[in-house]
């Protein structure tokens, strides 16, 4: 265990008197005032974070998740800590001990934020919290969550009366106070035992900091609205973040009801989980006035969705059967209706959900408020949802984006946490894929609904499963269940909110929902949310309930129980690969590595799944099979070299694996798809290529199978399996490389013939009716890379749009570039253009506040094929305005953006480096080194770039840059090799 905090006391100035005549008498003094008030330990936020306390690690976005929460940090040093010691003990734990279960929080907070003061460096806020706990087992010592706390009283009453509410038979003397602070433990230690089967009042006065880098626990958003510059406070506490506000039982189980009131500046509104019940005045010691709100209890919930606003915001309104939706945003956003779109579709998505599951949304109302800053995320919290505002508003110019349905997208999620997450949650965090798996994947079916044109497989595939595919693989991965023994530090429980828990959670729901059917599924999951309403629940909670459906009907039959199927999929990690011998009809199954091992029995992934087969026999869809072995025959899947039979496993793509096929198999698919591709439904002609080129790179098959499915290109007019193709022939090592000059003009001939067909469909859409482009979110989101490849191909036609484009924005700049295609556009216009269109372009980023736009111009401005205008943007970031660039690594851009960029950005690092080393740190260079170090493939190679940064880096650094290099070197060699084999088989197919 970590050392214990430093203690203090906190005595009156009469008692302070009495103790400097009483020496002698001090320890009995102090022991006497101990046993009436315990004091709490302090140790001060600042002092703590200086030590290192643990932060957060990353997360996805739609917690969405999914990138932005800071890193964990070093252990405090034991150094900085008293030297008193503690023997092992339960704060030693992770967990609580279930000595205690809180029933009740009365809680107050006192933030000290004032409109007319927001310069304050160290805000603070104060509070109280009274906890109506159970004892469950004899204790002389309690233990609580509290973080970055200073906890100034600390008193414990009961037994309380069950029938005199807050009337006290006594008052148990608490006779020490210290922090434990490796698990974030406040520890009571008590002159006496609590009595098992007793209530019990804990007491407690605090402080602490409001965060200003970070959104955890109580934090601040700094702002403009109306011209003016505005703060406002708001809260985030899952996972683990509660305990920097109040001490608490900071885990999912440990459910209880709130009461809410929070003390705020006048001018200011206050929010939290339940509508307000009452205000009151309150004056501080300086006579100034202060505004006391009270709020509603709380059906039970876990202490991370406690929730708290404090702002001065405008609102909108609505009400959905009988309950206020409210959207809060800045007032300038409300009165232009950026909020309106969100309104109008949350309400909606409620009585969806509510009639789906039979289950009503059990609070009076709903706020939903968007932050200026909330790193990309939204968080459930009951009542009050909060939500960074890029994922809440729309503005007018959103209209050729996706950002309607990200924004649906994120707002169903949310929402479908009120009842997974909510209303039941799950035991602990090793679960929590429980909450976030089903959200995610309800967003899909919620969408669909309000959209039934909706492409879901194929969004599903691109925003959901092909992510996770990706990154998943035996081995390496987790396990989207993980064991809770293995949990030691609270940092790992941040690091489960990645894309394991969201996309492959979503992936396996999809998956089981596919082999039960849609209605099964619904009546199981009617059933596991009506038994564990206000409670938690286990993973085999849910395969029991699933079970329960299963048995209740005769159609649909199992080969194992529910529990047994999905087990195999939640408790290890990685996914299968199934191949099809279409000549014998055998199926097996095996571990999808990343780069096939030829000798398998070095690795240790033994275990099989029991996996559902859905298949489709030409077009026509098949029964479900299961493969619960490692191999197994399947008679009606043979098809012969002579006849015009084709075989399709995993449809719609709704089963968590890959699928491989003999050489027969893939040959009558490739017939297939020349013959007539529209038989082959369009996410199976996308499967096919995601399949079959993970499948080659990997060392499942051979790259030339992968090829083959190209050939048909010409008649393929859906832009998602065009995209597919795009992202795994035309990569961005090909497209910097200058050393590829043997397959580029191959490529070039081959594609560009298959292409144009799609290219003029979109090319004309672009030309003459840009607005239809608003209902198709695959085009909003996939046009960029076909647009990138013709441009890049030289398609004549595109690099003439490009320009038109541009330079009719430079020209009349309210004729904006359609977004689907801005970067190509951007960039194109500067490759293509001089000093005039570049110059335009750095006016326009210097006029431009908006961080996102600044980087989009910054990296197009490196498109630029002029060394000297190269050199200039470099010199001017660096040395001539070298704040103007702050959200981009010039140096970096540059090197990123083309052939001619990397040697132009070599040459300035090498008379520049120790200003490139000041204006953005020296790992910056290292960074900077591999992206130089890029398409090496040779010894020389790598000893020219050691011996180029021999001067930049310490030695440490030196050493790992040479590590990566070689991993460079030896992945390029790899990929030429890749590289030549096409460039053979296209010599052969153009």
């Amino acid at each position: 265990m970590g050392p214990p905090s430093r203690s203090g006391f906190y005595v009156s100035r009469a008692v302070a008197l009495l103790l400097a005549g009483l020496a002698a008498a001090l320890l009995l003094a102090l022991a006497v005032l101990a046993s009436l008030y315990g004091r709490c330990a302090r140790v001060p936020p600042s002092e703590l974070r200086d030590r290192g306390a643990p932060a957060a690690a990353p997360s996805l976005p739609g917690k969405q998740e999914p990138a932005s929460r800071p890193g964990p940090t070093p252990e405090p040093d034991a150094a900085a800590s008293p030297p008193t010691w503690r023997p092992p003990g339960p704060w030693d734990q992770l967990r609580l001990p279930r000595w205690l279960v809180p029933l009740h929080y009365e809680l107050e907070l006192w933030p000290r934020l004032r409109p007319d003061d927001l310069s304050a460096s160290a805000l603070r806020f104060t509070g109280r919290v009274n906890i109506t706990v159970r004892c469950t087992a004899a204790t002389a010592r309690l233990l609580l969550h509290s973080l970055f706390l200073d906890c100034e009283r600390a008193e414990v009453h009961g037994p309380l009366s069950p029938d005199a509410g807050d009337a006290t038979a006594g008052r148990s003397s608490v006779v020490e106070t210290w922090f434990a602070v490796d698990m974030q433990y406040l520890v009571l230690e008590l002159g006496e035992a609590l009595q098992p089967g007793s209530l019990y009042e804990l007491q407690l006065s605090f402080s602490g900091p409001v965060s200003q880098d970070t959104r955890e626990g109580l934090f601040l958003n700094l702002y403009t609205d109306q011209g003016e510059r505005r703060a406002l406070l708001a809260s985030q506490m899952e996972p683990t973040f509660a305990r920097n506000v109040f001490p608490c039982f900071d885990e999912p189980a440990l459910k209880a009801t709130f009461n809410i009131t929070i003390i705020h500046h006048p001018r200011y509104v206050a929010l939290s989980n339940m509508p307000k019940l009452s205000q009151s005045e309150k004056e501080d010691v300086n006579g100034s006035k202060w505004t006391v709100t009270t709020f509603h209890t709380t059906p039970p919930m876990p202490t991370y969705l406690a929730a708290f606003v404090v702002c001065d915001y405008g609102h909108i309104s609505r009400i959905e059967r009988g309950k206020e939706i409210r959207i809060w945003a800045r007032k300038d956003a409300i009165a232009e209706g950026n909020a309106d779109f969100a309104l109008n579709i949350t309400g909606p998505i409620f009585s969806f959900l509510e009639d789906l599951f039979n289950i009503s949304y059990p609070l009076p109302k709903t706020d939903i408020i968007a932050l200026p800053t909330f790193d990309n995320r939204a968080m459930e919290n009951w009542g009050l949802l909060i939500f960074d505002e890029s994922l809440l508003l729309l503005q007018p110019n959103d209209k050729l984006t996706e950002k309607k349905i990200v924004i649906s997208f994120t707002v169903s999620h949310e929402i479908g946490h009120q009842w997974f997450g909510n209303l039941v949650t799950m035991n602990w965090w090793n679960n929590i894929w429980l909450n976030e798996g089903f959200a995610s994947y309800f967003e899909f079916g919620i969408i669909n609904h309000f959209i039934p044109k909706f492409p879901r497989n194929e969004i599903f595939f691109f925003n959901i499963l092909h992510g996770a595919l990706r990154e998943d693989h035996a081995l390496v991965s987790r396990a989207v269940s993980v064991n809770v023994e293995s949990f030691t530090e609270t940092n790992e429980i941040n690091e489960l909110f990645d894309l394991f828990t969201y996309s492959k959670g979503a992936s396996l729901a999809r998956m089981l929902s596919s082999f039960l059917n849609e209605k099964i599924f619904i009546r199981a999951l009617k059933s596991y949310l009506e038994t564990f309403s206000y409670a938690n629940a286990e993973q085999d909670d849910l395969w029991r309930h699933f079970q329960m459906a299963i048995d209740d009907q005769s159609k649909i039959l199992l080969p194992a129980t529910v529990k047994s199927i999905m087990d195999s999929w939640t408790h290890q990690s990685g996914f299968p690969v199934i191949t099809l011998n279409v000549s014998t009809g055998v199926m097996k199954q095996e571990p999808f590595y990343l780069g096939k091992v030829k000798n398998q029995t070095l690795l240790t992934h033994n275990d099989t799944w029991i996996i559902p087969v859905l298949w489709i026999k030409n077009g026509t869809t098949q029964s479900l099979v299961w493969l619960d072995k490692s191999s197994k025959v399947f008679p009606e899947m043979q098809i012969s070299d002579s006849d015009h039979d084709w075989v399709i496993l995993n449809l719609n793509m709704t089963g968590y694996y890959r699928v491989n096929y003999d050489e027969l198999g893939w040959k009558k698919l490739n017939q297939q798809l020349e013959k007539d591709p529209k038989a082959i439904p369009v996410i199976h002609r996308l499967q096919l290529v995601d399949d079959a080129f993970s499948l080659s790179k990997n060392d499942y098959i051979e790259i030339e199978t992968a090829l083959d499915l190209t050939k048909y290109l010409a008649e393929e007019d859906e832009i998602i399996v065009w995209h597919a193709v795009l992202m795994n022939l035309v990569t961005r090592d090909l497209v910097s490389d200058g050393n590829n000059y043997e397959i580029y003009p191959l490529l070039k001939k081959y594609l560009l013939k298959r292409l144009i067909s799609i290219w003029n469909t979109y090319s004309t859409t672009i030309r003459e009716n840009v607005t239809a482009l608003q209902e198709d979110y695959l085009a909003l989101i996939l046009l960029e890379k076909v647009f990138g490849t013709a441009c890049w191909l030289g398609l004549e036609d595109c690099l003439q749009l490009s320009r038109e484009l541009f330079r009719n924005w430079m020209n009349h700049p309210e004729n904006e570039i359609p977004n689907p295609i801005k970067n190509v556009i951007l960039c194109y216009g500067i490759a293509l253009g001089n000093d005039k269109e570049w110059d335009f372009l750095l006016k326009i980023y210097n006029n431009n506040t908006k961080e996102e736009e600044r980087i989009q111009l910054a990296y197009a401005m490196s498109c630029s094929k002029d060394p000297w205008i190269l050199n200039r943007y470099m010199d001017y970031a660096i040395t001539v305005s070298p704040f103007t660039f702050n959200e981009t690594n010039v140096i970096e851009a540059v090197a990123e953006a083309s052939e001619v960029g990397r040697y132009v950005a070599k040459d300035f690092l090498i008379n520049n480096w120790q200003a490139v080393s000041k204006r953005y740190g020296t790992q910056s260079l290292v960074t900077l080194l591999y992206v130089i170090g890029r398409t090496i493939s040779t010894d020389s190679q790598i000893l020219e770039l050691q011996q180029f940064c021999s001067n930049m880096l310490e030695e440490h650094q030196r050493l790992t840059v040479q590590a990566k290099l070689q991993t460079i070197r030896n992945e390029n060699l790899k990929g030429k090799e890749r590289s030549a084999r096409i460039a053979a088989w296209l010599r052969k197919n153009t």
